[in-house]
């Protein structure tokens, strides 16, 4: 594994593990002078595997990711990109019991 691909190899491992569909993973890696930015596509059936209930999963790899940097002298932040016609907007406001 080259260390300045680490990063990206780690979380396509990491994904392709947990979702449905791992051939549809696609990570994109770019660097600039905040440091490395990881852009992640997965399957839009697979978005609530990735994010997990209330955004838990996606804080953990998130976490991994700043570790793995921490590893490697740099910074690592991750995007994880929309779907395509995703059809999120404004949440609801939740209704008092």
């Amino acid at each position: 594994m080259a260390r300045d691909s680490a990063d990206q190899e780690f979380l396509e491992y990491l994904v392709k593990s947990i979702v449905d569909h791992p051939d549809d993973v696609k990570v994109d890696r770019k660097v600039d002078e905040m440091g490395v930015l990881l852009s992640l596509k997965v399957n839009p059936q697979d978005m609530g595997q990735v994010v997990g209930r209330q955004g838990s999963t996606a804080k953990a790899i998130r976490s991994l990711l700043r570790i793995v940097g921490i590893k490697n002298n740099a910074r690592v932040n991750l995007k994880i990109e929309e779907p395509e016609g995703s059809t999120r907007g404004p949440r609801a406001p939740r209704e008092e019991a």
